[in-house]
């Protein structure tokens, strides 16, 4: 990569090769093109992708759908990686950096079912497909009657389970729906205040190394500041509860009326035996010292109330 002016030239993306990776990947490409850039992709398979009969918690958490991506920018072939902000473990590898976070999609989960027009409607026993285990404990506290069973694959994979009729219905994340123009497919968006979204979710980040000072400088114009200080301060919930995929919490922000930002968060025990812990606390967050604090509060809190 090389300067031309203010220009930089052969900017290499690095990405999963999922449709909704690539579509990410091709959205921050178009970006960084109309500002006058040249950019590629590198497609890569994780082995989060290539790992399908076991939930995340089991082989290793969020970070198998990065490591393949962060080698990438070690060994030089890429200069960025564009993640899902909810697949990004809470704690980055020495040497690597977020360089921004992008204006966020609808955050929400959403039920998809070809028969079934919400959550009330499904009968009792229905199968619904999520191997989140936050989705599990939130989906047990709304209907405990459900029989919620594994599901992985990528969105289009989910999708074709689900259309062959080994569940009832599925969880998915709205924003990759909406993405890909599949918006159609959602029944119902879920209210946050019942089905509160991951940390990060619906949210793109950028990753490059530490060292590039130029490309960090240069992506600085891509990111929305609001969102990337509502997910940072959610990222910290999950950081000071030790969050993985192994742990069922949900951690979402909101900018509040009063210009004050309002964490809501959730714990919940997967093996149903404490109760479904909920809290919320806001105060003013200018800055990432301010949300990173607000989301410890906010852990502390949960702690607290039963949260482990």
């Amino acid at each position: 990569m090389y300067f031309l002016g203010t220009v930089l030239s052969n900017i290499v993306i690095a990405t999963r090769e999922s449709r909704l990776a690539l579509w990410q990947a091709e959205h921050v490409q178009a970006l960084l093109q109309e500002r006058g850039h040249t950019v590629s992709l590198l497609g890569l398979t994780t082995t989060g992708d290539q790992i399908l009969d076991r939930s995340l918690s089991k082989v290793g958490g969020k970070g198998l759908f990065v490591k393949e991506l962060e080698l990438a920018l070690e060994e030089g072939r890429a200069d960025i990686a564009v993640h899902s902000l909810k697949d990004v473990p809470m704690d980055l590898p020495e040497g690597f950096t977020l360089a921004c976070v992008l204006e966020r999609e609808d955050p929400r989960d959403a039920l998809v079912s070809p028969r079934y027009a919400s959550l009330d409607e499904l009968p009792q026993g229905a199968v619904v497909g999520t191997s989140s285990l936050r989705r599990v404990v939130l989906l047990r506290a709304l209907r405990p009657d459900l029989r919620i069973e594994p599901l992985r694959g990528n969105l289009d994979t989910r999708l074709r389970k689900l259309d062959d009729g080994q569940y009832d219905a599925i969880v998915l994340a709205a924003a990759g729906l909406k993405r890909l123009g599949l918006e159609s497919r959602i029944r119902v968006a879920f209210d946050p205040d019942a089905m509160l979204p991951a940390a990060g979710q619906g949210a793109l980040g950028i990753e490059v190394r530490a060292d590039r000072a130029e490309l960090i400088e240069l992506l600085g114009s891509l990111t929305h500041r609001g969102d990337w200080l509502s997910t940072a301060a959610e990222r910290a919930v999950s950081r000071a509860m030790g969050g993985s995929c192994s742990m069922p919490l949900a951690a979402h922000a909101r900018w509040q009326a009063d210009g004050a930002l309002r964490i809501d968060a959730a714990w919940g025990d997967p093996e149903g035996q404490a109760p479904l812990v909920k809290i919320h606390v806001h105060a003013p967050a200018d800055d990432f010292a301010q949300a990173d604090a607000l989301g410890g509060r906010a852990a502390a809190m949960l702690r607290d109330a039963g949260a482990h």
